[in-house]
């Protein structure tokens, strides 16, 4: 089969549909990943057959200042974005056509899409085939079993309003629904038909197929989840064959196992200051201290018992650390889940308040750190927490070695094989 996957976002939206195509390419099918024209390097690196499209609204995270507004503004600075985030989307739309088409995409026989592209069931629709949403993070399907991981909500509300909390959803088709239904109309030639705007479900209103790249021993599937929806466990690139740096490994038997910290793409609006925030808590706990700059959240520092890290594999790093200390992204929890080393998680926004208590409630970090409110002397009790709790290290190592034992690319190539042998069964 041929599939074409589709994807938008940071780096953490990307990596896993690397390796998803990599899984997929391994199993003798044709794969072509779409994703912004900044990740072709990455995928070629890969190995991975990359379409490029228009990065879109993600530009507004290459400047500093609309970044620290997407992380820390108010409601009225987030409104005017909201206006004016469908027309970068216009581009986005066309290329992903153009890949689908006639591009390197054609001839697809499912579209694997992450939901935030927007372009993906539409595409689907289009071509006639199955669209399959594919994402880290339970977004998209209700469940009375906890809220909308999309924004910090309360930790505990009753059943009936976690699944209310889902509507939150209906907000990309209230944002991008006239830009996206003029695309369908003049460029896919497609009718205003109801549920549209909904990945959830297929053109005949059945249920599309869901794949969540996380793993069930960390969030065990809710029991009122359709069974269209398949948790796989999560998407990990193979760790690199050769042995960590030598300026890593060097560090590494110099001392005491360090913590490493790092916040991904995420910094808040003055990377400076957090990086001297950074090496203050570490200074506090009496750790020495690997700082990951590798995406642009942190500076590099050059201190006594500090290493700076840019490109190294993430995979083969956590395990040598004492703890793991990290924003809350999807995939770099899954990462450290995997390492089975102990975590402090500083939640910025979105998911990340979400997966910060889930690792607290599975006993693997303290309670969680929200970057809001992180101060030096916070963020070193719970580095001194995490690095000395017996019970705390034990469980993360016990749910280290259930994730590690699973394999969530094998698992969704399967179930993208039985999705396009019979799509009407997802």
């Amino acid at each position: 089969m041929k599939v074409l996957i589709m994807t938008l976002g940071t780096r953490g939206d990307v990596q896993p549909f690397v390796a998803l195509a990599r899984g997929l390419l391994a199993a003798g099918h044709d794969v072509v990943l779409a994703a912004p024209h900044r990740f072709g390097g990455f995928a070629a690196v890969h190995g991975v057959p990359f379409a490029g499209v228009d990065d879109g609204p993600m530009r507004l995270m290459d400047d500093p200042a609309n970044a620290g507004v997407l992380i820390e503004g108010g409601i009225r600075a987030r409104l005017r974005q909201a206006r004016t985030m469908p027309a970068m989307f216009t581009q986005v739309l066309a290329d992903c056509w153009a890949v689908a088409s006639h591009g390197a995409g054609a001839g697809a026989d499912v579209v694997v899409h992450n939901g935030q592209i927007i372009a993906g069931q539409h595409v689907a629709e289009a071509l006639g085939v199955p669209a399959v949403l594919a994402l880290p993070i339970p977004v998209y399907v209700p469940t009375r079993e906890f809220a909308w991981p999309g924004v910090g909500l309360p930790t505990r509300l009753p059943a009936v309003l976690n699944r209310a909390t889902y509507l939150g959803m209906k907000a990309p088709a209230a944002i991008f629904g006239r830009v996206v239904d003029r695309w369908r109309e003049d460029t896919l030639g497609l009718p205003h038909r109801r549920g549209r705007h909904d990945p959830l479900r297929r053109p005949d209103n059945g249920r599309a197929p869901v794949l969540h790249a996380f793993s069930p021993a960390v969030l065990p599937p809710p029991s009122d989840w359709p069974n269209t929806v398949h948790t796989t466990s999560y998407w990990f690139l193979p760790s690199p064959d050769e042995a960590l740096p030598p300026q890593v490994a060097d560090f590494l038997s110099a001392g005491d196992p360090p913590v490493f910290i790092g916040f991904g793409s995420m910094s808040g609006p003055d990377p400076a200051r957090s990086t001297a925030l950074v090496l203050e808590a570490a200074r506090l706990a009496g750790k020495r201290l690997v700082i990951g700059t590798g995406w642009g959240g942190l500076n590099s520092a050059r201190c006594e018992g500090v290493l700076s890290v840019k490109e190294v594999d993430y995979r083969s790093l956590f395990p040598h650390m004492a703890a793991v200390a990290h924003h809350g992204g999807a995939g770099t929890c899954g990462t450290a889940f995997a390492a089975g080393r102990p975590q402090v998680v500083c939640p910025f926004v979105a998911d990340q308040p979400f997966w910060a208590r889930l690792a607290y409630r599975r006993g693997v970090a303290p309670a969680p750190q929200p970057q809001r409110h992180l101060t030096a002397a916070a963020l070193a009790a719970a580095i001194i927490t995490a690095t000395t709790d017996a019970g705390m290290a034990r469980a993360a190592e016990q749910l280290g070695r259930r994730v590690r034992a699973e394999d969530g690319v094998s698992a969704a190539v399967t179930a993208l094989e039985r999705i396009t042998a019979s799509p009407q069964c997802g």
